[in-house]
């Protein structure tokens, strides 16, 4: 019986760890890992943007075109637009409540937009009108 528990730890272990990292796109280069453990998050730059006024994550009707989905340093945020600003994002609902949704991620030095949280699936610069997809 010991062995048997001693087997399946780590197995509960491992679904843990896969479970907590579902929620980021793999590939993202706005995430980067530190050597000493702690995560640098960028979000696309504001500058030379055509900024219009914020619109609140909270208000209804902030959502046009699905919710983007953006790495932030506080963690995966559901926003009303690609830049993150203050009051434009929430706490991420993905894999609790199906929305229409966007994935913001960085692949070199262009930032993108993905249909699925998947590199290889559907993104097309963040620059062009993106596919949300009910996720």
């Amino acid at each position: 019986m010991k062995s048997v528990i001693h087997h399946l730890v780590p197995i509960a272990l491992a679904l843990a760890a896969s479970t907590a990292s579902a929620q980021f796109v793999k590939g993202n280069e706005a995430v980067r890992l530190m050597s000493d453990g702690t995560r640098k998050v960028e979000t696309p730059p504001t500058m030379g943007a055509l900024l219009a006024k914020p619109c609140p994550a909270t208000e209804a009707g902030c959502s046009g075109g699905g919710w983007k989905m953006v790495e932030t340093p506080a963690g995966l945020m559901e926003c009303t637009e690609v830049y993150a600003r203050p009051s434009t994002c929430r706490a991420s609902t993905y894999g609790s409540e199906k929305r229409s949704r966007v994935w913001v991620v960085k692949i070199g030095a262009e930032w993108k937009h993905c249909s699925y949280p998947d590199l290889g699936k559907g993104c097309a610069s963040i620059r062009n009108l993106p596919t949300p997809v009910v996720q």
